[in-house]
């Protein structure tokens, strides 16, 4: 090794020692509170989506919707340095329920009160480090990014014994990550955290020459995909129904209100309590106006749905969310929610169309299985030894469908992306 290697490495050390000092640990219960530049500085520029951006979070609270009167209580965790940076930080609440989650623990719950809700210890509250009403994927132990990798690692072990030690201090249950990354994943699975794999489906771009049009894309569809989408897409326009598109600033406060409308109208269709209110979307949308992506549904000069997306330019992935309709039109939701979102993300030369949670029917619309992670902190070891079991079995069984999943891709051989 040279000098000047030698000098590189010794100063790469001492700043990894630096990194690795105090710390001061804080629990914030507004994130109004935090410092809104010194949050995002966290973000890494992949993964960085528009659900862990302090204003998106914010808006939740600010609005109602993922606050302590529906059932989340703000636990955001703070890591400064010795010299007063915020250095690391994990978006993390106290729930008294597990509606908005996507990833369910509903029977762990219930197993652990049958067993010791006599005794006065109940599941609920419990932590929680994830995007409230969102299954998306992304960091959720966000440190600087300046940071180097040993220090990293040492930061990121920090956020996960903070998480535990408060929900000892506290008396709750236990602590969950949702749809973390994989480095994140693996770091809390070498302190004791169990690991639960999920399955979602994305739409991929092509690799090396990106799709030209919606058009080249359905040409490495087999036949029977193809022409099953080409029917589906017909039927939406013969009957009658044309898209605006409105992206960015240019979605006005009319249109915020229609789309809120229409989400609404869905959600009580099915029975079910929209979980955003309507001030959000106005707040998100000035807010993060470069975020967002509408498709507007309009027959006969009449709006009648909308659907929106999330867009991470950077990253070059969008995320299908949100969607609502005034009206039932054969196949709509698959055009709205999927064919005009492919359509727009070639078009843009976006990388990735996020599809959601679940949904084994976007297979055969050309999106592919991807697996996801959440981790889980049991605090019983009686119900953690019980889990434990369980999602050995459960691993096993999504082998099993990824497998399942694999002989029903819906590209022609050689076709699909990588």
């Amino acid at each position: 090794m040279s000098r000047i290697q030698a000098d590189g490495a010794d100063a790469q050390a001492s700043m990894v020692a630096a990194l690795s000092g105090d710390c001061s640990i804080t629990w914030v219960d507004d994130p109004g509170l935090i410092d809104a530049d010194a949050w995002d500085a966290l973000l890494p520029a992949e993964g960085a989506n528009p659900f862990l951006r302090h204003a998106f979070l914010r808006a939740l609270h600010d609005t109602g919707s993922a606050a302590p009167a529906t059932g989340w209580h703000p636990q955001f965790l703070l890591l400064h340095d010795a010299a007063g940076r915020l250095r690391a930080a994990c978006p993390a609440y106290a729930k008294d329920h597990s509606y908005g989650e996507y990833v369910f623990d509903w029977a762990w719950a219930d197993a652990h009160d049958r067993a010791l809700a006599r005794q006065g210890t109940h599941y609920y509250p419990k932590l929680l480090s994830a995007v409230p009403f969102s299954p998306i994927p992304g960091s959720r132990l966000l440190v600087d990014p300046s940071v180097p990798a040993p220090a990293r690692a040492a930061w990121q072990g920090r956020l996960l014994d903070a998480l535990a030690a408060r929900c000892e201090d506290q008396g709750w249950s236990s602590a969950h990550l949702l749809f973390l990354q994989d480095e994140e994943a693996t770091r809390a699975a070498e302190r004791g955290w169990l690991k639960r794999p999920g399955v979602q489906f994305h739409w991929l771009n092509r690799s090396g020459t990106p799709y030209a049009d919606f058009a080249d894309f359905l040409g490495t569809l087999q036949r029977e995909k193809r022409k099953k989408i080409q029917q589906e897409r017909r039927k939406v326009a013969e009957a009658g129904v044309r898209f605006e598109v409105k992206q960015g600033a240019a979605i006005t406060e009319a249109d915020w209100d229609f789309f809120h409308r229409c989400y609404t109208r869905t959600y009580l269709e099915h029975g079910q309590r929209p979980y955003l209110a309507h001030a959000f979307w106005h707040q998100v949308g000035a807010a993060l106006p470069d975020c967002w992506t509408m498709f507007i549904a309009v027959r006969d000069g009449e709006r009648i749905a909308a659907s929106l997306l999330a867009v991470d330019p950077q990253a070059g992935v969008a995320y299908g969310r949100y969607w609502g309709a005034l009206e039932s039109v054969s196949c709509l939701h698959f055009e709205a929610c999927y064919y005009q979102g492919i359509a727009w993300c070639i078009a843009q030369g976006m990388q990735r169309f996020e599809g959601g949670a679940q949904g084994e029917h976007k297979l055969a619309r050309g999106l592919l299985p991807v697996t996801t992670h959440s981790v889980h902190l049991l605090r019983h070891p009686g119900l953690r030894q019980a889990v434990a079991d369980f999602l050995d079995r459960e691993q096993r069984g999504i082998g099993y469908y990824l497998n399942e999943l694999e002989e029903r891709q819906p590209f022609k051989a050689g076709d699909p992306p990588t």
